[in-house]
C-alpha cells in the first residue's frame, strides 16, 4: 500500500499516538494562533502609525505606537518560542514510544520472519524512518496549521482594513493553490522513491559490511563497489527530481507573489491619486506586509507539505511492520518449573517453505539426565530440531513435550528460560564479556559467573585478556577467536543453570589447548542434565548415552556408540569410518 498525502486513516492512527501528550498538543495549537494574531496585528499597527502620526508628525503617538509594536514582536516571539520547542519536544517524545513499540514488536517475531526480512530493511524502519514521523509534528502539521491560522488572520485583517485592494490578492491565491497542487503531486512520487532507495542503500551496505570478509577472501571489491555505485546513482536521480521540483515551484511561487504586490502597489497608488479617501499611503505600506505573509505560508505550506509526506510515506512503512503478525503465539498459560528433563518428539512434521519437509514425521525420546548426540549429514534436519524445542519455529504437526507436558502450554519466557543454546556460529555483542555472559539479568552477580568460570575451567582464559571481565569484544566478538567466544558461550548457558542443554559443539579450526577447554567445559556442564548435542566430533559421540543417526529428515538409527558400530552396512558406522574415525586420526 502506497502511503497518501492525506490519508486520513493513517493521519489518525499516527495522532492516537499523541493521547498521552494532549495538553502539549493543544498548547502548541494554542501558540500557533497567537502567533497568527500578533503576526497580522504588526501590519495593522503599522497602518495606524503611518496614517494617524507619520502623516501628521505626531511624535508622541508615534513613539507610543513604536513601543506598542515592539511589545507585540517580542510576544510573537515568546509564542515561536514555544510553539516550535513543543512541537519538536512532542514529535520527539511521540517517535520514543513509536520505536520502542516497533522494537519490542519485532523481537517476538518468528524466526521464520528473520530469515526472508533484510536486516538492512528493519534498521531504516526503526531509525531513519521512524525519526521522519517526528518531522510530521515538527515540521508539518504544526507548521501548517500556524501557517493556515497566519493567513486567515491577515485575511481577515486586509478585508477590515480595505476590500478593494484584497481581492487582488485573493484572485491571484487559485493560481499559487494550483500550482502547489501540481508540486505537492509530484513531490509526493518522488519521495516515496527517494525512501525506497534508502532502505536500498542501507540493506546493501548492512550486509557487505557484515560480509566483508567472505567480499575480500573472494576479491569482490571492485565488483560490490560498482553495485554500490548503481545503487547510489538511483538515490541521487531520486533527490535531484525533488531538486528540480523545487527549483521549478518557489521561482513560479515568487513570482505570482511579486506580481499581485506589484497590482496592489500599482491599484492603490492609482485610487490615491484619484482621491480615494478609503484608500491611505498607511494602507499601500501595510499591504506589502500583508501580500508577503500571505503568500510566503501558502508557498511554505507546500514546503511543510512535503515534510508530512515524507512523514506519512514513514509513517506507513513503520506501520506495515507493526501490523505483521508474526509473533510467537503465547499459547500456554503455564509457569515452566525446574525442568528434569524428559523430551519426546511423537510424530513432528516441520517444513520452513510450504510442501518442502524438512522433519519427516519423527519419534525421539530423550530420558532426564541422559546425554544424546545427534549426527547426520548436512540438511539432515539436525539443528531444526533444536528450532522445533524452542519454538523458534512452529511444528506442522504431532507434538513435542517436556516433563509429559506439551512445550505449547508452558508460557513461551518460562519455557526458554528453562533451555540453554550454545550455537557453533556464537554471537556476541558490543559489550564486556561479563554482560555478554549474564546479558545483563540482574539475577546473576559478578561472583557467579566467576565462580562457574573457574568450574569449567575457562577463568584463566578470561583473566588473561585486558580488563579481564571487563574486556570489551567489539561487535560481534571480533577481538576473541572462535574457539574463545565459543567458550563464552558455554559460561553464558552455564551460569543460566538450565533444565536443559542444546549444544552445536563444533570446534573445527581451534588450537589443542582451546579444545581441551572446550571438552572440558562441555563435560562440566552436561554433568547431571538432559544434554542433545549436535555431534561433530568422535569424543563427544563416544561418551553420549544415545547416538541419534539422522537422513533428510528422518530418524535412521539410535543407539550407543557400540550398538550401532555392530550393525554392518548400517549409516552411523559408514560415517564412523567415513568422518569421525577420519578426523580424529588426521589430528
Amino acid at each position: 500500500m502506497k502511503a497518501k498525502a492525506f490519508d486520513t486513516r493513517l493521519f489518525a492512527r499516527i495522532l492516537e499516538y499523541t493521547k498521552p501528550y494532549r495538553p502539549r498538543f493543544y498548547g502548541v495549537i494554542a501558540f500557533a494562533v497567537s502567533l497568527s494574531v500578533f503576526a497580522a496585528l504588526r501590519p495593522y499597527l503599522l497602518k495606524r502609525t503611518v496614517d494617524d502620526y507619520v502623516s501628521k508628525h505626531d511624535g508622541q503617538g508615534l513613539l507610543f505606537y513604536i513601543m506598542l509594536m515592539g511589545v507585540v514582536l517580542l510576544l510573537e516571539v515568546f509564542s515561536q518560542f514555544y510553539f516550535v520547542y513543543w512541537a519538536n519536544w512532542l514529535g520527539q517524545d511521540i517517535v520514543k514510544d513509536i520505536r520502542n513499540k516497533l522494537f519490542r514488536h519485532m523481537m517476538s517475531f518468528r524466526m521464520r520472519y528473520f530469515d526472508n526480512a533484510p536486516v538492512g530493511q528493519l534498521v531504516t524502519r526503526s531509525v531513519s524512518d521512524i525519526e521522519q514521523i517526528a518531522r510530521i509534528f515538527s515540521q508539518g502539521l504544526f507548521m501548517i496549521i500556524s501557517d493556515l491560522m497566519k493567513m486567515v488572520a491577515v485575511l481577515l485583517f486586509m478585508f477590515a482594513l480595505n476590500w478593494k485592494l484584497s481581492w487582488i490578492a485573493v484572485l491571484a491565491m487559485p493560481v499559487l493553490v494550483y500550482v502547489t497542487r501540481i508540486f505537492q503531486r509530484k513531490m509526493q512520487l518522488a519521495f516515496e522513491e527517494v525512501r525506497t532507495q534508502v532502505a536500498a542503500m542501507n540493506t546493501f551496505v548492512q550486509e557487505r559490511v557484515t560480509g566483508m570478509k567472505i567480499v575480500q577472501l573472494f576479491n569482490r571489491e571492485d565488483i560490490e563497489a560498482e553495485k554500490f555505485r548503481d545503487i547510489n546513482d538511483k538515490h541521487r536521480k531520486a533527490w535531484v527530481k525533488t531538486i528540480l521540483y523545487n527549483s521549478i515551484f518557489f521561482p513560479i511561487a515568487d513570482i505570482i507573489s511579486a506580481l499581485t504586490l506589484g497590482a496592489v502597489v500599482w491599484y492603490g497608488g492609482n485610487l490615491i491619486l484619484d482621491g480615494d479617501k478609503t484608500t491611505t499611503f498607511g494602507d499601500l505600506f501595510t499591504y506589502t506586509m500583508f501580500i508577503g505573509m500571505l503568500f510566503n505560508p501558502l508557498r511554505q505550506i507546500a514546503d511543510k507539505f512535503n515534510e508530512m509526506q515524507m512523514g506519512m510515506i514513514s509513517a506507513n512503512r513503520v506501520f506495515e511492520i507493526l501490523d505483521i503478525k508474526e509473533e510467537v503465539q503465547q499459547t500456554g498459560s503455564i509457569d515452566a518449573p525446574d525442568f528434569k528433563g524428559d523430551i519426546d518428539f511423537t510424530g513432528v512434521r516441520f517444513s520452513y517453505i510450504d510442501n518442502e519437509e524438512v522433519i519427516k514425521g519423527i519419534d525421539l525420546k530423550v530420558n532426564a539426565g541422559e546425554t544424546v548426540a545427534i549426527v547426520g549429514s548436512t540438511g539432515a534436519g539436525k539443528s531444526t530440531i533444536i528450532n522445533l524445542l524452542n519454538r523458534f519455529y512452529e511444528i506442522n504437526e504431532g507434538s513435542i513435550s517436556i516433563d509429559g507436558e506439551d512445550i505449547r502450554n508452558y508460557k513461551l519466557e518460562s519455557l526458554r528460560k528453562q533451555i540453554a543454546i550454545v550455537l557453533q556460529d556464537v554471537f556476541l555483542f558490543a559489550d564486556t564479556i561479563l554482560n555478554n555472559i549474564t546479558l545483563n539479568n540482574p539475577d546473576i552477580s559478578r561472583d557467579q559467573v566467576v565462580s562457574a568460570a573457574k568450574r569449567i575451567g575457562v577463568h584463566d582464559f578470561i583473566m588473561s585478556l585486558p580488563g579481564g571481565y571487563d574486556y570489551n569484544v567489539k561487535e560481534r566478538g571480533v577481538m576473541l577467536s572462535s574457539g574463545q567466544r565459543q567458550l563464552i558461550a558455554f559460561l553464558r548457558a552455564f551460569v543460566s543453570n538450565p533444565g536443559i542443554l542444546i549444544l552445536d559443539e563444533a570446534t573445527s579450526s581451534v588450537d589443542t589447548y582451546t579444545e581441551e577447554l572446550i571438552q572440558r567445559a562441555t563435560e562440566t556442564i552436561t554433568s547431571g542434565r538432559t544434554s542433545i548435542v549436535i555431534a561433530h566430533r568422535l569424543a563427544t559421540v563416544v561418551k553420549a548415552d544415545k547416538i541419534v543417526v539422522m537422513d533428510k529428515g528422518f530418524i535412521v538409527e539410535e543407539g550407543t556408540h557400540q550398538e550401532l558400530l555392530g550393525k554392518s552396512e548400517g549409516y552411523y558406522r559408514n560415517l564412523y569410518f567415513s568422518q569421525f574415525l577420519v578426523e580424529e586420526k588426521s589430528e
